[in-house]
């Protein structure tokens, strides 16, 4: 403890750990103290110090220090297991970044550790607090589409995996482990309690042969709900981060800005449709709704706050609240995790035994 708040560390000085050290620093301080940081490159000490935060020499000696009773670890996939391991027997509670591990055994190493030391161990989900992420969960929380049978979830880049360790299997790199998790995990937090039956996935590799550049897999529930994740790194035309079909209307939310719209049915009796010119011929099938019959609205923005994900962390460790990313549920993901790598690898449906 520091000044009777949580002494907060961080291991790994890179894109999401400066992001972790600047968040809590600035946005945390009712509940928490910001030690310092360890990073293997000297260079990022160096440029810790130059912010105004103290840099370890070595890992060792972080986790030595009393003051210090949470560890974030933000470093290469590879590298969570062993420093959590680490963290954990050195009486630190410890949240670890995404993916949390490189497979399910690791996972069960880990939360064995964690078990056997009587500490938090847990993992940074962030983007359960996405907007457009609640912004859907909410359409579908409220049934506002009627029964819901199709959603799709997407990110698209056009730059290929970046040039560090991202690009490199031995580290956990993949666009799988990447922005996947994030996805997936959004998909099984929406869906629930539903049960996943199915998974079928392709793994892409259009810039990078060693690892997955990018991925589409269907996921199939128990009441008969397709989901679709989707992430690409060389689409120079972006299609929407969401599209949701239900029996009473259709979703769309094109942006992290939530530019979108929703458009329902506003009378089903007049089932008519004039005929259109569809290319050398003509439909009335694909014919659109006229206006008479359809309404649209805007989209239920909801508002979040990513902080809010660091505050259930504190409040956990002073016996206020439960946690929320737990146990359970990073093992559910990594196995679905492990079914994609599999459907993607056999071109094969694989049976998802949920729990």
């Amino acid at each position: 403890m520091v000044n009777n708040k949580i002494g907060f560390a961080v291991i790994g000085y890179g894109g999401m750990g400066s992001w972790h050290t600047r968040k809590v620093k600035e946005e945390m301080g009712e509940y928490a103290e910001l030690v310092g940081i360890y990073d293997i490159n000297p260079e990022r000490g160096k440029v810790a110090e130059e912010n105004g935060i103290h840099s370890f020499a070595t890992r060792e000696e972080l986790l030595a220090d009393e003051r210090i009773d949470l560890v974030t670890i933000a470093t290469p996939n590879d590298f969570h297991k062993e420093i959590a391991v680490a963290a954990l027997r050195a009486g630190k509670n410890v949240i670890s970044e995404k993916p949390v591990a490189m497979n399910s055994g690791e996972l069960e190493e880990m939360i064995a550790c964690a078990n056997e030391c009587g500490k938090l161990f847990t993992v940074h989900q962030n983007r359960r607090w996405d907007e457009d992420y609640l912004t859907i969960k909410k359409l579908l929380d409220e049934n506002t589409l009627g029964k819901v049978f199709r959603i799709e979830s997407r990110v698209q880049g056009s730059r290929g995996i970046p040039g560090d360790w991202r690009n490199q299997p031995q580290h956990g790199g993949g666009m799988v482990l990447d922005w996947g998790i994030h996805l997936l995990d959004q998909a099984l937090m929406m869906t629930l309690p539903r049960k996943l039956v199915s998974v079928y996935s392709e793994l892409t590799n259009v810039t990078n042969e060693k690892c997955d550049d990018g991925f589409r897999a269907t996921l199939i529930f128990d009441d008969g709900l397709s989901f679709y994740v989707e992430v690409t790194t060389s689409n120079f035309i972006e299609l929407p981060l969401w599209y949701m079909l239900g029996e009473n209307g259709t979703a769309v939310v094109n942006d992290w800005d939530c530019n979108g719209k929703v458009v329902m049915v506003s009378d089903w009796e007049n089932r008519d449709a004039v005929p259109i010119v569809a290319g050398a011929g003509i439909t009335k099938t694909m014919a659109p709704r006229t206006d008479d019959t359809i309404q649209t609205y805007p989209l239920p923005v909801q508002k979040a706050d990513w902080g809010e994900y660091y505050k259930n962390v504190f409040a956990y460790l002073n016996g206020k609240e439960d946690i929320i990313v737990t146990h359970d549920q990073q093992r559910r993901l990594m196995r679905l995790v492990e079914a994609i790598f599999e459907s993607g690898k056999t071109n094969k449906v694989i049976e998802f035994k949920d729990v």
